[in-house]
């Protein structure tokens, strides 16, 4: 039931639902570890279950709240436990550039809202080279389809472009009683790690992309099938492999190298079948 927590109610546009069990609040600190030399930021600190513990121990915080109700309830709440400034906005358009002062990189955290979790992560993957770390509470299926393996069945287009650009891993499951409103599904907590180096390069980001997208558009099809538009069977065959595979079983490295032969060899057909996967996205999951 969705009762009030220091009179307010959560809203269900902003998919709030407002962690209240210390014990896991606790497990989530812990496995933050946060230090006072580190530059912490906050996304959708809602009430401040997770920020009134997180700011005595780094003394200072920034943080991102849409809810024009919340952000000066939480700024009030927290000025005495340490230094605090609040964004009132939407995390998924705010520039997180303009937190960085070149002499640390940012350590993220938050409670996601679940309906925008996935296009949120993909905002925060353009600022990866700025990022430490991120602890995020997400849906646990999503979890799993970002930390799943090549030839899971949840291996798929968020698995590839996460892997692409952090280490997963998964911490541990929250259950849903551990929030006001209880959600539907059990959540879990997971840490990405942007790499500091990334293991296989895309030449083009977007071409990356789009090959991906492409290649997961229909899961049931065979790789030569879901990619006839990009490129020919003969050339997936001359970079060695079978186009009778499907896309599930093919690694990061190998999307990567799909990409990078198409971007130096076949850059329009690429631009090309781009339009009709914009239309697809549209009218599916990612």
């Amino acid at each position: 039931m969705n009762k009030p927590l220091q009179g307010h109610t959560a809203r269900k546009r902003f998919g709030q639902n407002f962690l209240q069990d210390s014990n896991i609040i606790l497990q989530i600190i812990q496995c933050i570890h946060p230090l006072k030399t580190e530059h912490l930021v906050e996304i959708g600190p809602g009430l401040g279950a997770l920020t009134t513990q997180l700011l005595p121990l780094a003394g200072k915080l920034q943080a991102i709240e849409l809810d024009r109700d919340l952000a000066p309830k939480l700024e009030r709440n927290c000025r005495s436990l340490g230094q605090i400034e609040v964004f009132q906005t939407d995390a998924m358009k705010f520039d997180f550039y303009q937190l960085y002062d070149q002499s640390q990189k940012l350590r993220i955290v938050g409670n996601l809202p679940y309906n925008i979790s996935t296009p949120l992560l993909f905002h925060l993957f353009k600022f990866a080279p700025i990022i430490h770390d991120m602890h995020f509470m997400l849906q646990d299926e999503v979890v799993q389809r970002m930390a799943a393996a090549p030839g899971n069945k949840s291996w798929g287009r968020l698995s590839v472009m996460v892997q692409y650009y952090c280490e997963v891993e998964k911490l541990f499951t929250v259950p849903p009683y551990a929030f006001n409103p209880a959600p539907k599904v059990q959540s879990a907590i997971v840490k990405l790690m942007p790499h500091e180096q990334l293991p296989f390069k895309a030449n083009d980001h977007k071409h990356f992309d789009q090959v991906v997208t492409a290649a997961f558009g229909q899961r049931r099809k065979t790789l030569g099938n879901s990619l006839s538009k990009i490129c020919s069977r003969e050339h997936l065959i001359s970079l060695g492999l079978d186009p009778s595979i499907r896309a599930e079983q093919l690694s990061v490295q190998q999307f990567v190298e799909i990409a990078n032969s198409l971007t130096e060899n076949d850059q329009p057909a690429l631009q090309n079948a781009s339009n009709n996967q914009q239309i697809h996205l549209i009218k599916t999951k990612l």
